[in-house]
């Protein structure tokens, strides 16, 4: 389950909640201890907040396709061939267990984008998946923003978009 009071969010400059839209980049790690959630937005992603032991970060970014439409990229990194099969499994199964969490704190913390950006609340959301091991290594869809805000119902309350 979501909580919003466990989700903290950094916007760094010269990024705005207007800017930019292309390119924004978004760093969501996490407290195993805590269980809280620590999301960076800018125009770069939030190298220092990675643990590279552990890797259990999840990285997205506002991209454009073929047609020009806008999607959100999402990347989980399972492995680069330094896990045995065995554990690269468990990281994959961990992340795809995870995700909407991962999903809903980065549309969450950059709520106010969205209230600039209503559109986007509609654009496709699709991560991959990061592994040497072909079973683990997959881009999948995973909807849109506007089904992780319909998730919550906390009584936040949201502007209506």
């Amino acid at each position: 389950m979501f909580d919003l009071q466990k989700l903290f969010v950094q916007l760094t400059p010269p990024a705005t909640f207007v800017q930019p839209v292309e390119g924004r980049k978004y760093t969501l790690t996490h407290s195993d201890v805590t269980a809280k959630l620590f999301l960076d937005v800018g125009y770069v992603y939030n190298c220092k907040a990675i643990n590279w032991k552990m890797r259990d970060e999840v990285l997205a970014e506002w991209k454009k396709d073929r047609e020009g439409r806008l999607y959100l990229a999402g990347k989980a990194y399972v492995d680069g061939g330094e896990f045995r099969k065995e554990v690269s499994g468990l990281r994959f199964n961990l992340f795809q267990k995870e995700i909407g969490t991962a999903i809903t704190g980065i549309v969450y913390g950059d709520w106010p984008f969205y209230y600039n950006y209503p559109a986007l609340l509609d654009a496709p959301i699709f991560v991959h998946y990061d592994s040497t091991y072909p079973e683990y290594s997959h881009v999948f869809y995973y909807g849109t923003p506007r089904q992780y805000v319909k998730q919550i119902s906390s009584g936040f309350r949201l502007a209506r978009l």
